[in-house]
């Protein structure tokens, strides 16, 4: 079941890229002031949302086609939550992100700092998606 397994590589490392965000590197931005913690947030933002976005679509899309293959339905369950990290991303998350974008360095503050702090509320449940399909595609590889 190589395509299995190559559908739970990507969610863990879904899950793996969106814990180290909460875990290591929110905490240690949070130390900056306000206009550096804003300008380091965008480019790892923006880099970020590149490789999550396209982890959630290839584990999708694998997770799907390992249910394809064997007819056990966990692997469809855990596709869709892998894949539930975009609709939760455009409809959740990205107004806290395009607010931010808007913000000028110079502009940074306390706003800008308690909108990332939200941010980080909100990409915490990207991170348990991320678990939840990691341990979902676990459960169908074990049976």
């Amino acid at each position: 079941m190589i395509v299995g397994l190559f559908a739970l590589t990507a969610a863990a490392i879904f899950f793996g890229a969106a814990f180290y965000v909460n875990f290591a590197e929110q905490p240690a931005r949070l130390h900056l002031d306000d206009r550096s913690l804003l300008v380091e947030w965008k480019p790892a933002y923006k880099r970020g949302f590149i490789m999550q976005a396209s982890l959630a679509v290839i584990g999708f899309v694998l997770g799907i086609l390992a249910w394809w293959q064997t007819g056990v339905w966990l692997w469809l369950v855990g596709a869709l939550v892998l894949v539930a990290n975009w609709p939760y991303t455009i409809f959740v998350i990205m107004p806290t992100n395009n607010e931010l974008m808007a913000i000028d360095p110079a502009g940074a503050g306390p706003h800008s700092r308690k909108l990332i702090q939200e941010w980080s509320n909100l990409h915490a449940v990207r991170t348990a998606l991320g678990l939840a399909a990691t341990a979902i595609f676990i459960w169908a590889l074990l049976r």
